[in-house]
């Protein structure tokens, strides 16, 4: 959202140039194919699809966890922070180099070493791209249920890292829900491995949990190992219209309520069916809102009864209309709305936010319709979107940041999303994570020892502030034993 452009006073304060002795450092452990200082490439790693930059030193491309490890011992000894990164997919600048350094593009880590269907087990490198890995699975009949949208580009590293989910969360959950081992390499060069291969354990404190959304600033994961469920077999797929956003809001209520855990739950307000409408040419009602549905099962009737229980409660509920498909062709047909809307609304203005608020489902309904008025007030264009099934909205507002009077209502506007989501009992992120763009909002959510218990940790792993420094509400210099700057 905010520009975290790096100025020369920040580079001497932190004096985190790395001269030509650490290139050569560098250089003697990932070869000179896997590292640059080149300026095209800096850029490139400057920024991810959140709306802040900042340049780094140095990339390299690690192939191993003992190069991760003596990149790490390096970083210590001299000094300069290291960024992890995957395909820099995240919306909240977890992969913006704020303190300029290292950025490790993890990408080449990319091989899925193992798969036991009988242990229900893949195990896999940081750079694995989360769709390859779905592919790889579909042959076996197993699949990797969080389904992040950007799950074409984005790496199963990525995915742990910030915990993602997306679409099916309501029914199968994080990225946390499945991670069941990890080798980690801790901010001092250690070597750590967490957890086990069986599906379930009561030994000691859960690092691995610990370590799943902690946003590369507590370790650099090199190898995780996953639990896959068997593909469902049959899909039904329904689509509803309604009159008013908050009457589709309480529909959700009522389908969770119904004893149905659909696999997908979605809905879009009416700015969103006014864009799509406009701008992307579909032939959509004028409603004041829509629900996509999915259920899914393993025989056609399991998916169908569960189907036709939701489309009761749409009746119920006095949808203006309802849709339903189940052939591929059909279902694409019913998808397209969804699937457009986030890239259509925002041409509407060169910037935009598209924050990832999340409530208890019971409080959807109370959401929509106060983050309709409130974002309102402020006159820029806006659609609401999002997994209401697991009550995760994504509010996205259009503007123009080179308009300094845009760019100040925009930050109020955000601070009050945040207010009002935590007064519902709510997070400031569902999915995306915190990173830069939300750690300023993180004492809305979390109390004091909460948050001093979280410092702790990364007191304690990483003395220096070597690891991803700034992100998630963590001081962006040297960590002292006071927890201050």
């Amino acid at each position: 959202m905010h520009r975290a452009l790096k100025t020369e006073t920040q580079r001497g304060k932190f004096d985190n140039t790395l001269d030509d002795t650490i290139k050569q450092a560098l250089i003697n452990i990932v070869g000179p194919e896997s590292f640059t200082d080149s300026l095209i490439d800096l850029v490139s790693y400057s920024y991810d699809a959140s709306d802040h930059d900042c340049r780094p030193e140095v990339a390299v491309w690690p192939q191993s966890a003992e190069q991760v490890s003596r990149i790490v011992v390096l970083a210590n000894e001299s000094r300069f922070s290291v960024i992890p990164r995957g395909a820099g997919t995240g919306f909240a600048g977890g992969a913006v180099p704020v303190r300029g350094g290292l950025v490790m593009d993890l990408c080449r880590m990319n091989k899925i070493l193992d798969l036991s269907l009988a242990d229900r087990l893949v195990v896999v490198q940081p750079g694995v791209v989360y769709a390859d890995l779905q592919r790889y699975l579909n042959r076996h009949g197993f699949f990797f249920p969080p389904d992040p949208a950007s799950g074409k580009v984005c790496t199963i590293g990525g995915n742990a890292a910030t915990n993602a989910s997306g679409l099916r969360g309501a029914k199968y959950g994080a990225t946390r829900d499945y991670v069941v081992r990890l080798e980690v390499v801790l901010p001092l060069g250690t070597l750590m491995r967490t957890g086990s291969r069986c599906l379930k354990s009561s030994s000691g404190y859960n690092l691995t949990g610990l370590l799943v959304g902690s946003e590369g600033t507590l370790g650099v994961i090199t190898e995780i190992t996953l639990k896959v469920n068997p593909n469902p077999v049959a899909h039904r797929t329904g689509l509803a219209f309604f009159d008013s956003l908050e009457g589709a809001g309480r529909t959700v209520v009522h389908v969770i309520e119904s004893g149905i855990v659909p696999s997908i739950l979605e809905i879009l307000d009416g700015n969103a069916i006014k864009v799509l409408r406009q701008y992307g040419e579909m032939d959509l009602p004028d409603a004041g809102a829509m629900i996509l549905a999915e259920t899914d099962g393993f025989s056609p009737s399991e998916a169908s009864c569960q189907m036709e229980k939701i489309l009761d409660v749409f009746r119920k509920n006095k949808a203006l209309s309802i849709q339903t498909a189940d052939s591929p062709e059909g279902v694409e047909r019913l998808w397209t709305a969804r699937k457009s809307v986030g890239s259509i609304a925002g041409r509407l203005r060169p910037n935009n936010v598209s924050e990832d608020v999340t409530v208890p489902v019971s409080k959807v309904p109370q959401l929509l319709r106060e983050l309709t008025a409130m974002i309102g007030k402020y006159g820029f264009p806006f659609v609401i979107f999002g997994h209401a099934g697991d009550g995760n909205l994504h509010p996205k507002v259009m503007y123009d940041r080179s308009d300094a009077q845009q760019a100040r209502q925009i930050r109020k506007m955000v601070t009050e999303i945040f207010e009002l989501t935590c007064a519902l009992g709510g997070t400031i992120s569902g999915e995306h994570g915190v990173g830069l763009e939300k750690a300023p909002f993180m004492k809305l959510e979390h109390d004091e020892a909460a948050l001093q218990m979280m410092l702790s940790f990364k007191k304690m792993l990483d003395p220096n502030n070597i690891l991803n420094p700034g992100k998630m509400g963590h001081p962006d210099g040297p960590v002292h034993p006071e927890g201050r700057l």
